[in-house]
């Protein structure tokens, strides 16, 4: 092989292995702060995501590694008031999503998840956003 082919192969190399590192290290874009909480129940993985976006809130719960067509209620609430209240199957990976949107009201808003496998235990968590 020739110092030209050598030298381009291994210019190549390093732009493949500092490619995936430069994308993975910059920081994340979003509009507001965002708060995570992450806990499991019943050998599940439930993620309870609340983002600032556009003056709004961006409310996000996922369950994750639940056995495929279990049932689960999940209880959504903003500042005491119920806003989500549904009993959801796990798909056949396992898995449950809800995204919902909630204005920002005036002071402090306060989140609330209630995660609970029908037939078993319960788990709540919540975030406060300023």
């Amino acid at each position: 092989m020739s110092k030209s082919r050598k030298a381009t192969a291994a210019l190549a190399a390093a732009a493949l292995v500092a490619t995936p590192v430069a994308m993975i290290a910059g920081p994340a874009q979003a509009d507001g702060p965002e708060q995570k909480r992450e806990f499991r129940l019943a050998g599940a993985d439930v993620d309870f995501k609340v983002e600032k976006d556009d003056g709004r809130f961006d409310v996000e719960v996922s369950i994750d590694r639940a056995r495929p067509g279990s049932r689960w209620r999940v209880v959504l609430r903003h500042d005491g008031r119920v806003f989500v209240n549904s009993v959801r199957r796990a798909d056949r990976d396992g898995e449950i999503d809800i995204d919902r949107f909630r204005r920002d009201t005036a002071g402090a808003d306060v989140f609330k998840v209630r995660v609970k496998k029908v037939g078993g235990g319960a788990k709540e968590r919540t975030i406060r956003m300023r």
